[in-house]
Formats: C-alpha cells, structure tokens, sequence
C-alpha cells in the first residue's frame, strides 16, 4: 500500500479522518465544506449535519471562535489565518466543549482566497486555571459564600440566590448531598438585608426527635429531665436574621403542624412555658428528598410543604456541572494548600483529567475531600493523578468500562493512567498514542494487554 498521500491523493481523506483533531473546509460563503471524523467524534455532530451549515452555528455563549471564519474570508486584509483561538462551543449531547483551533487561507495560485482549511483540538478534560483566580473571581467567591462555578446551571442557580436575597420569601433548597445547599443557604443570607443579624443552621435529621422541639423552640428549666436551665430555641437565636433547617424532609409530622403554626403567628412557645415569644425569622429550607412523594405517603405535611416552599432552588449534582470541575479543583487547592504548608500551583493534566470523568456521587464534598487527600501526599507543585485517591481513579476506569487489574504497585498505576489518558487524547488510535508516548506500537499493545486497557 503507498503511504505516500502525495504519490496517492486519495490517501489523504483517510489520513485526515485517522487524525485525533478535527479537520474542516470552510468555502467563501462562510459555510463548512467538509468535517473530518475526528471533528464528528469530538463535536458529536455528523458530516452530513454541518457541511453546509454557517460556522457560526457552533458558536457558544460569549465566543466568537467559529463566527471570526466568515469575517475573515470576507475581509483578509493580508491575513493568512486564525492561530490559537480558545472557543467554546456545545456538543450535540449538550456538553460544553472548550476548543484550542488553527485556521489557514487557502489561495489560488493567482493568490486569491477560496476558502479556509482549519484543525481543533479538544481541550476540555483539562483546561484549569493555573494562575490564581482573578480579583472579580475572588470577589464572587466570597460574595456567594464560597459557591464556584461558571457553568449554565450554575449561573442559574446564583442567579436564583439574588432573587431569594430580595426578600424574606420562604425559600427550599432542593439537591443531593454535597451540592453545597449550606452554602447557597449562606449565600443567601449574606445578600439579604438580614446580612448583619445571626446565621443559624440546624440539622433536624441530626438531633433525636425527643429533643427537636427544645432545640427548635428552647424549654423551660424543669420542663423534662435533664432541663436544668432555661434554654433559647433556634428561632429565638436567629430572631432578626435567617434560620436554616437542613434535611427539612425528615421532620416528624406532628413538629411539622407546631412549626406551620410557628411560621404563620410568627410566635414560639417554649417547652413548659405558657407564655408566646415573638419573634422575626426569616427561614431557608434543604433536603435531598421528593418531597412530594413523602406527601403521598403521607409522611410531609402538604400544607407544610407549600408554607416552606414559596421559593425553590435547585442545587445541580456535580456530574451535571463538569465544566466546574477545573475551577473548583482549582479553588480547593488555592484553599486548602496554606493548610498543609504546600507549595502548590494547580493539578497536572492526567490528574484533571480524572476529576472532570469520575462519576463523583458525592458531588462537590467528595471533590473538596479528594483534593485534601491528595494535598497531604503531594510532593510536587502539581497534584498528579497518582496523588488521587484509589477509589476515584478507580471509579473513573469503571466508568469508562475498564478493567482494573488489582493489587498493582503505584508505579504501575501511575504508568496505567498514564496510557489511558494519552489513549483518550488520541482517541484511543494506537499509533499516534505510541508515538507520543515514545514507545513502540508492540510495547503499548503489551502494557495495554497487561493494564486491562481494551
């Protein structure tokens, strides 16, 4: 077979479609011409959906990476192209990518522009912050109570939060454990008129039900056994400012009705007194439950329900958010660094590029730990991936469907991820991924046989 593309032209559609970039035309018009199967493959779109189609219709929010293409053909003024434009743009399963792209005028060989041939990479699984967060980001970091992100869902979220912060609306936050809904609970408060009075959370699932109704309401010295005092409750300690119930689903019902009562009259009575106490609370909610499927088991109040949740907030899982991921790594390490006494710049590549594919169940708590583990064994100034901890770059290799062979010594675990990540990058074509690995294609198909990586 002559591999020679010159000598046999019509190598070259092959060639381009082995290549892990993309590659794509662009004629006059402004429209794509032709699109490569390392483009369908990172973009998730098919030839036949965009050849035609005007490059702008890739474009992301706030990018101008496709739509500078039809600028330029329509206007060179002696340029011969576009070099390292970042774009962002939407896979067609609605992922947002993050794309580093070159672009070259074609000519005639009268010098007249006829269109553009143009290569991307995918940058997405490790495009992170390496210098430290810029002041505007800093500033919205501390706004929001420590909440990061950039993500749409995220951005809707905040966005929700100053809407919350407007008034002393009863609001439910609503989300798995670890989405951070203290924090949007926090972010809330510290927006709020209230920002100068009291915080106070309470975890209801966490005090033994014998006992909710003191810590909500307080008692009176005498009132039980062991009540030697008299004793605030929570919504006379948060008079003025903002009261935080977490885990609001595992209520017992019958405090449920007391509390109801409470939010209407705006008055407690302390366990054992006869007396009513006013107070002025302004009250946020959580829980990870359906609540309105506890209703229909008859285990919520539903009159209850609509009393706590006058305004909701969804907070998303991390998986749905893994354009965060980079930033909040980032953020964790510039946080918890000082802590350990660690000169820590940011996270390697193959490191991020494990946290942005882990299925993290856990959600952002999981992530903020995993950085702390990897902060106390670190020994450079990066995070690498050998630093993570097992389970999640074994939870990672899992969901990718891999393998894992067990009991392999760390270096064997490090060189393992070390190949899948560059397999990944060159989509998994064993050729190039020998070559930038510096080995030859029997020795990668050795390791790979040996680690599992089919």
């Amino acid at each position: 077979m002559e591999l020679d593309f010159r000598k046999n032209p019509a190598l070259l559609s092959q060639v381009i479609d082995a290549m892990a970039d993309g590659v794509f035309t662009v004629d006059l018009a402004g429209q794509f011409a032709s699109w490569s199967a390392g483009a369908e493959r990172i973009t998730g779109w098919s030839r036949d959906e965009i050849v035609g189609q005007p490059c702008a219709t890739l474009e992301g929010p706030g990018c101008k990476g496709f739509g500078k293409i039809a600028e330029l053909l329509a206007d060179p003024r002696g340029r011969d192209g576009i070099q390292d434009e970042e774009c962002r743009i939407v896979s067609k399963d609605g992922r947002p990518l993050h794309l580093l792209g070159n672009l070259r005028l074609l000519r005639d060989p009268d010098s007249r522009v006829r269109g553009a041939v143009g290569t991307f990479a995918d940058l997405t699984a490790w495009v992170v912050q390496q210098a430290p967060a810029p002041r505007a980001e800093s500033e919205q970091c501390e706004r929001y109570a420590g909440l990061v992100g950039r993500s749409k869902p995220m951005l809707e979220v905040l966005r929700r939060i100053e809407l919350a912060a407007q008034s002393d609306v009863s609001t439910l936050l609503r989300g798995e454990s670890g989405t951070g809904k203290e924090l949007a609970a926090r972010a809330i408060h510290g927006l709020s008129a209230r920002s100068s009075r009291q915080f106070v959370a309470i975890n209801v699932a966490a005090v033994p039900e014998s006992l909710l109704e003191s810590e909500l309401f307080g008692h009176m010295r005498g009132s039980f056994t062991g009540a030697v005092r008299d004793k605030q409750g929570v919504f006379e300690e948060a008079s003025g400012g903002t009261l935080f119930l977490d885990e609001i689903g595992e209520l017992p019902p019958a405090l449920q009705a007391k509390l109801l009562r409470v939010l209407q009259e705006r008055r407690v009575r302390r366990v054992g007194d006869s007396r009513e106490i006013e107070v002025d609370v302004r009250l946020v909610c959580a829980t990870h439950r359906n609540l309105k499927e506890r209703i229909e088991h008859g285990q919520f109040r539903e009159d209850f329900y609509y009393r706590v949740r006058v305004f909701e907030i969804e907070l998303p899982p991390l998986r749905e958010r893994r354009l965060d991921i980079p930033l909040l790594a980032q953020h964790f390490v510039d946080e918890l660094a000082p802590k350990y006494k660690k000169s820590v710049r940011g996270l390697t590549r193959e490191a991020l590029e494990c946290l942005v594919e882990a299925p993290w169940p856990g959600n952002v708590r999981e992530l903020r730990n995993a950085i702390e583990h990897a902060l106390v064994v670190v020994t450079g100034e990066r995070v690498a991936l050998i630093d993570l901890p097992t389970e999640v770059r074994e939870a990672r290799d899992l969901l990718r469907g891999e393998r894992v062979p067990s009991n392999l010594p760390p270096a064997a675990v490090a060189e393992r991820a070390t190949i899948a990540s560059a397999l990944d990058r060159t989509r998994w074509n064993r050729t190039v991924t020998a070559d930038l690995l510096g080995i030859s294609r029997m020795t990668l198909w050795k390791k790979m046989k040996k680690y599992g990586l089919t």
